[in-house]
């Protein structure tokens, strides 16, 4: 138990990692620039609005959209940007993390 425990904190530390550097480099990329720390806040707030969302209405449609639009809101606030902004921005950051997640696995495979 102990193992699945620690690969988890791990995979979600490297999540978290690579979240915050493609939000970071998004942000740069399309002017909104921020520090480092407001793309580490804003994919620690993507985080918590995924596991809540996700705890309280489980996998599906409705919560991908109720999670997506909140996460939105996340970006358009933490970023002080409009809505359309934040939905491009949102768009380059989730094919951005797409592609690294295909190259970089975040989660440890049986040894």
């Amino acid at each position: 138990m102990t193992a699945y425990s620690a690969s988890s904190v791990f995979a979600f530390l490297i999540g978290l990692v690579v979240s915050t550097v493609v939000i970071y480099l998004v942000s740069a990329f399309i002017g909104a620039k921020k520090a480092l720390k407001t793309a580490f806040i804003t994919a620690i707030i993507g985080s918590i609005i995924y596991a809540v969302v996700y705890f309280l209405l489980g996998n599906g449609t409705v919560a991908a959209i109720m999670g997506g639009i909140t996460w939105l809101f996340a970006l358009k606030t933490g970023y002080k940007i409009g809505w359309l902004h934040a939905l491009v921005m949102a768009i380059i950051i989730w094919i951005l993390t797409s592609i690294v997640g295909l190259i970089l696995p975040t989660s440890p495979g049986p040894m």
